[in-house]
């Protein structure tokens, strides 16, 4: 299978790549790198460490988008959440590498041109790299194979607004023309993710084992377990998002309910910008906006227990 990943690492991004990464089946064709959970320099340079941990140092990093495409690194970052360098303050070995050249919109475009039909991407983070990629290639959608976003909460509440999730809030613009688009798209939202839970139990299982891989990724989670104990869960444990839309692209049988319908996301709502609206109807309304699949039951424990034996 072969996946471009559009990511701003990120601890869950981290764990994602990792995932990935241990898959002999996945071709990763590149990382396009996007401001986000932090900014780009520091989502770029992340993600050139990480892959250097993970034995794919030639996979092509490509920097991505700094800001929203209104110009904006609306909300801020999310230090507080992954830390100041994004991995919960954990350092990696730097990675011989540097970024390519090209811009991850630009790199994304070559590939799918080069692979007509072929290339599967995955995003991670804000959907602008992808919305930047689609103005300069209009036929995108039609050049790209599987399409999947975490991002968003259609029925549940948001996590940095009440109704609003981070990767979506953070530019509501590229994400409404993502998914606006025609890709062949699921969404992974917070509906799934927040019932996919890390917990005490599972941390310790991954503590417990003898790699590198599983070792580092044990003490990306202590610091992100410590900003979700009482915030966004009631015990000790941390959702894994970007890792369930990772084991979802590659397994899409991990979704055992599903909804097609158009998603808008609010542009202009005063307390309501950034939220996906999904027409969730039993007979939805006419809309000529094409239709994306979203996630609304996955098997959870399944991909936790595929996720601690890539680690492991």
């Amino acid at each position: 299978m072969r996946i471009f990943v559009d990511t701003d690492p990120g601890i869950d991004d981290a764990l994602a790549l990792a995932y990935l990464t241990a898959q002999p089946e996945v071709d990763l064709l590149g990382v396009g790198s996007v401001f986000g959970n932090n900014p780009v320099d520091v989502t770029t340079d992340n993600a050139l460490r990480l892959l250097h941990l993970f034995d794919r140092a030639t996979v092509p990093v490509a920097r991505g988008a700094e800001r929203s495409l209104l110009g904006r690194t609306e909300l801020g970052f999310a230090e507080h959440v992954h830390g100041k360098n994004g991995l919960g303050e954990v350092e990696l070995p730097a990675s011989d590498h540097a970024p390519i050249q090209e811009s991850a919109a630009r790199h994304l475009v070559d590939l799918a041109r080069r692979h007509p039909g072929e290339v599967n991407v995955l995003v991670l983070g804000t959907c602008t790299n992808l919305a930047l990629a689609l103005a300069l290639e209009p036929e995108l959608p039609q050049l790209l194979g599987r399409v999947v976003v975490m991002g968003g909460a259609v029925a549940v509440p948001g996590n940095v607004r009440p109704w609003a999730e981070a990767n979506v809030a953070k530019d509501p613009e590229a994400a409404d023309r993502v998914l606006g688009a025609g890709f062949d798209l699921t969404l992974v939202a917070l509906d799934v993710t927040m019932r996919t839970l890390a917990t005490e139990a599972w941390l310790s299982r991954l503590a417990a084992f003898d790699s590198d891989r599983a070792r580092y990724c044990a003490r990306f989670l202590e610091f992100y377990v410590g900003w979700y104990d009482g915030r966004m869960v009631a015990e000790r444990a941390c959702a894994m998002h970007d890792p369930l839309a990772a084991g979802i692209l590659l397994d899409p049988g991990l979704v055992t309910d599903a909804r097609v319908c158009p998603v808008h996301v609010e542009l202009t709502g005063t307390h309501t910008r950034g939220m996906t609206v999904a027409d969730l109807r039993h007979q939805p309304g006419p809309d000529d906006r094409p239709a994306v699949r979203i996630a609304t039951a996955v098997r959870s424990s399944d991909f936790l227990d595929r996720l601690l034996t890539a680690l492991r």
